[in-house]
């Protein structure tokens, strides 16, 4: 996932942090309270203590003996999610008619007569008022797989959030505008389709100036020479992997960011990263907000453990739950040909599983899946090595899929920290590997272990067609979000269709695997796995 940069001042976001840079481990706290915790999502019953305690400090409690308390519900719901607009910071700022219209095909220049080309009869503009449901499902019981209720008795409640796409009324003149681009935290499939796509519709609106900034955030610190993009420059650099601007983790605090931003003239940011990222834009947009600074600063999620709340999935994670496969297939072809082959593959996932539970439901050849939010043994008689040791004695062969952040339990604590201030994760993987050697020669029947792991190979490759529509459409609707004049959003799918939210609403802590979801259960139905409690 993308990385919460030192680059972050927690100065803007924890009021009584008075130095100008404060630690890493700080804002990791005040953006992630709950890291450790794996909540539901935000606003169920039976919530975890993280969920129920980032609410409490965003609005009281519900009191369900209030025959008003639904309505009051969606009125804070709608509060919470209403996202930030330049005239509720700028109540002078001027709407311009969009230059973006498909019918006009001709590029547009600055000599226009009438100001903006303006075409009423093209009903291709979102109103802003359009809405789409953030839930479908009409829970009927808290105890149905999966269930997401307000109340104890699942009543429906409308959530609503803001539909994505281009209006009709725009809040910048294309020619005043510089745009740039950064990409933060590790790399991912698809930052080069969002990046191509971002360039090319703000040249459709008329944007001449539009830099990218290298290395991320240290790209505003280190004064790095900024990298001019245009639709010519960009065209092709879908077909490869990595990230045409470069990533990296740390940088600056956010005072240092927004003086060079300034200095710079840049008036629109797009961020390209996690929740770590999506942190700092959003501090970013706080700071130049508190200067009086007519800035739009738009996120586009990235992060390949697809840990991003509320959203349906997060580009790069369909490609690397594809890539998975390979290295899944390699490790059953290594077992399945040995005398009492294991196969072990290790798969990225920090705090959240999906794409170990993915791949795993995805290749049919996996016999267990090992996740960060189900706690398993790995000794004794309902322990991972009986099961495998039953696998063995029945199939002749086994195959594992392990998320990197599984079973930490296990491994040795270690103080080291990355970049980030993300706690350095043991190799669950390794350590798997050793335990079942271990245990197969001390009861006299060796095992043959093969161990995997493809976590560079998987997140270094170019997006696969899913991926590369979603991230078109991601990178179109971000450049939309800011010239609607939208500023500390993000831009991500939800129930299929496209919208915008508010960032401090997605990074409350990661999104993780529900254990009583039903995919979760379809995993399970399909590898044949026991519980290993």
């Amino acid at each position: 996932m993308g990385s919460l940069s030192p680059a972050i001042s927690s100065k803007l976001l924890l009021p009584t942090t008075t130095s100008d840079r404060t630690s890493f481990h700080a804002l990791i706290r005040s953006s992630f309270p709950c890291r450790g915790e794996r909540p539901n999502m935000i606003g169920v019953y039976k919530r975890t203590r993280c969920v129920a305690s980032a609410e409490k400090n965003s609005k009281s409690a519900i009191d369900f003996s209030d025959p008003e308390w639904k309505t009051k519900f969606e009125e804070d719901f709608e509060k919470r999610f209403n996202i930030p607009h330049m005239r509720d910071f700028f109540p002078d700022a001027v709407s311009y008619p969009s230059t973006f219209c498909l019918r006009m095909r001709t590029p547009v220049s600055e000599e226009f007569a009438q100001g903006y080309p303006s075409d009423e009869e093209w009903h291709g503009y979102i109103n802003n008022n359009d809405r789409v449901l953030l839930k479908v499902i009409r829970y009927s019981s808290p105890t149905s797989a999966g269930a997401e209720c307000i109340d104890p008795n699942c009543t429906w409640v409308e959530q609503w959030i803001h539909r994505a796409g281009p209006r009709e009324k725009i809040y910048f003149k294309p020619e005043d505008v510089k745009a740039a681009i950064i990409t933060c935290g590790g790399l991912c499939p698809g930052l080069n389709d969002v990046i191509r796509q971002i360039v090319i519709t703000l040249e459709i609106y008329g944007v001449k100036k539009i830099v990218g900034i290298p290395f991320g955030y240290r790209g505003f610190g280190n004064k790095l020479s900024e990298i001019p993009l245009s639709r010519k420059v960009v065209q092709n650099v879908h077909l490869s992997g990595g990230s045409l601007l470069g990533v990296s983790r740390g940088g600056p605090n956010v005072s240092e960011i927004v003086d060079s931003m300034q200095e710079r003239g840049i008036n629109m940011l797009f961020v390209l990263g996690g929740n770590g990222t999506h942190a700092g834009a959003n501090a970013i947009h706080d700071e130049l907000i508190k200067r009086g600074l007519k800035v739009a600063v738009v996120g586009v999620p990235k992060t390949i453990d697809n840990d991003i709340l509320l959203m349906d999935k997060t580009f790069g994670f369909d490609t690397a739950v594809e890539e998975a496969q390979r290295a899944i297939n390699s490790a059953y072809i290594e077992a399945h040909s040995a005398y009492r082959g294991v196969g072990i593959v290790k798969l990225m996932g920090r705090s959240s599983g999906f794409i170990a539970m993915q791949a795993a439901l995805a290749s049919g050849q996996i016999d267990i899946c090992l996740i960060p939010e189900v706690p398993f043994e790995l000794h004794g008689p309902h322990g991972v090595l009986k099961h495998l040791k039953y696998l063995l004695e029945t199939k002749g062969s086994a195959v594992i899929c392990v998320a990197e952040g599984a079973g930490q339990n296990f491994v040795e604590k270690t103080n080291a920290k990355d970049a980030s201030g993300n706690v350095v994760l043991g190799d669950i993987g390794v350590h798997i590997q050793q335990e079942i050697k271990k245990y197969f020669k001390e009861i006299g029947d060796p095992a043959d272990v093969k161990y995997i792991d493809p976590t560079y190979m998987i997140r270094a490759c170019r997006a696969n067609a899913s991926d590369g529509i979603l991230c078109t459409v991601l990178g179109q609707n971000a450049v939309h979000g800011a010239f609607a004049g939208y500023s500390g959003i993000t831009v991500g799918i939800c129930n299929t269709h496209y919208v915008y939210l508010p960032i401090p609403q997605v990074i409350s802590y990661p999104r993780t695997v529900d254990p009583n979801s039903r995919m979760w259960h379809r995993c399970l139905t399909s590898t044949g796995q026991p519980d290993f409690i």
